[in-house]
């Protein structure tokens, strides 16, 4: 059987009777149950899958289907589904039946998406190589022995495996666009506020973003066009028009680049990477692409800004898992100190613990003009300084990860050596950018490695255009 990795082609055959929803939801069944060994899918909703796809058959027939019809969606375990278990892959909250969908999850399911099942994450998305998950690490599809990236790993491992079309994930320091790195696929995080986060388990407010993990840009751009926009349930999502994001994707623009010398020359950046880099922007100045490079004299202090700033509201925010309405309570707890106590201390995985002790620490008395009121300054900073470089340039440019994925195991025991390997991607996050992580180059190890394009604030379509520009140029020279 055809496999279509993109929406358009598929859409045309289902509508010239060259294939069923039907055939394609068993297709993905099918390689499902041939890959389990990934760990990708926490739950595959097979039976769903098959009755919806056979109605969405019909609309089809009928002339009445939507703009996703027959798309199969794999939804991070941290998205809710109306009347599916959402856990954000943690015991605190296993067993867990969403009473309600997400609003980007309403709009694909509104507009004839199958959504296939939820995917394994690290726990409540905070990780960098899905090995935090409370059942068990996902395996890069690429290599089994390496880390697929995370906190959405088993978003991009679903797509670079041929689980299912496209997946969402969500983002809140490169928890999209670093595993799309380490796996070959693209990996955007939107501008924050273009999509709602309403029915997306919080862990830092801020900075969590939905996003899409798609093999190529049309069906990014498709996506984007359904699920942005304003909702009455998110108050910081923004109200501006969405564009018709798939009907722009061509470009023939000259745009000026810029990259940060300290990202590129950095000693951590594996010299294939640096290489491969330096002969797109050299390729790209040939083109008519007039690119420069640029200081950006905070990188040290992105990942210590981050994780004050993060962990501060994943400490607010956990304080609802307290074992007294739902998800996991301690069996052994007798008293209302030790129901909380004790079901935290069960539910929780050992880096979720150790980020709410941090951003309790830094919230608290004594501490917190120290630690968390500097970090919100300098987070300012870091912005403002982004900000001026994308006023005088359309967009920065730099390597998505310093290095293709690692092996499981090698980085479990030291957290700051896990951290830094979302050191390129925060910036953006911190700033609310739009960026994109394009598999654009390929190890002598045989791993493949991003090169991601931060934006302008809201313009998506620009950015989207400029990544399937690049996709074309540069995608198929990698391997």
């Amino acid at each position: 059987m055809q496999r279509y990795t993109s929406y358009i082609p598929y859409r045309e055959a289902l509508e010239g009777k060259g294939i069923s929803c039907i055939e394609e939801v068993r297709y993905f069944l099918s390689r499902i149950e041939d890959h389990k060994n990934l760990n990708a899918f926490l739950e595959v909703y097979g039976a769903e899958a098959l009755e919806r796809a056979e109605a969405i058959d019909a609309k089809i027939a009928s002339g009445t289907a939507g703009k996703l019809a027959g798309m199969v969606i794999a939804l991070k375990d941290n998205i809710c589904h109306l009347g599916h278990k959402v856990s954000a892959s943690s015991k605190i909250l296993e067993g867990f039946e969403s009473i309600y969908s997400s609003t980007a999850t309403e709009r694909l399911l509104a507009e004839d998406a199958i959504i296939i099942g939820r995917t394994n994450c690290d726990e409540f998305a905070m990780g960098s190589s899905n090995e935090n998950s409370a059942y068990g690490p996902v395996l890069n599809p690429l290599d089994h022995s390496r880390v697929p990236g995370g906190s959405s790993g088993g978003s991009a491992a679903a797509v670079a495996a041929g689980l299912c079309h496209v997946a969402l994930g969500s983002d809140t320091g490169g928890s999209i666009r670093q595993p799309a790195s380490f796996c070959g696929v693209v990996g955007f995080r939107p501008t924050y506020g273009r999509i709602s986060r309403h029915g997306l388990l919080a862990f830092a407010s801020s900075f969590d973003q939905i996003g899409t993990v798609t093999n190529n840009m049309e069906d990014a751009a498709l996506i984007m066009e359904v699920i942005s926009g304003k909702d009455i349930y998110d108050a910081t999502v923004s109200s501006r028009p969405v564009p018709e994001y798939s009907k722009h994707l061509e470009t023939e623009e000259k745009y000026n680049l810029v990259y940060l010398d300290e990202c590129v020359n950095h000693p951590g950046v594996d010299p294939e990477i640096k290489a491969r880099f330096s002969e797109i922007l050299n390729d790209l100045q040939g083109l008519g692409h007039p690119n420069k490079n640029a200081s950006f004299p905070y990188l040290d202090q992105v990942i210590p800004v981050y994780y004050v700033l993060a962990t501060a509201e994943a400490s607010s925010n956990f304080s609802r898992y307290a074992g007294m309405t739902y998800g996991h309570r301690s069996k052994d707890a007798k008293t209302l100190e030790e129901i909380i106590v004790k079901s935290r201390s069960e539910g929780f995985g050992p880096e979720v613990k150790r980020r709410i002790m941090l951003g309790t620490f830094v919230l608290s008395e004594g501490y917190y003009d120290a630690y968390y009121n500097k970090a919100q300054k300098v987070r300012r900073l870091i912005s403002d300084h982004t900000n001026n470089l994308l006023k005088e340039n359309d967009f920065l440019i730099l390597p998505t990860a310093p290095a293709t994925a690692f092996a499981l195991g090698e980085n479990t025991a030291d957290p700051i050596a896990m951290y830094l390997a979302d050191i390129f991607t925060i910036q953006s996050a911190i700033a609310g950018l739009p960026s994109i992580s394009l598999p654009l180059g390929w190890h002598s190890n045989g791993m493949p490695f991003g090169i991601q394009i931060i934006g302008r604030s809201y313009e998506e379509e620009k950015l989207l255009a400029f990544s399937n520009y690049l996709m074309n140029k540069f995608a198929k020279r990698g391997k």
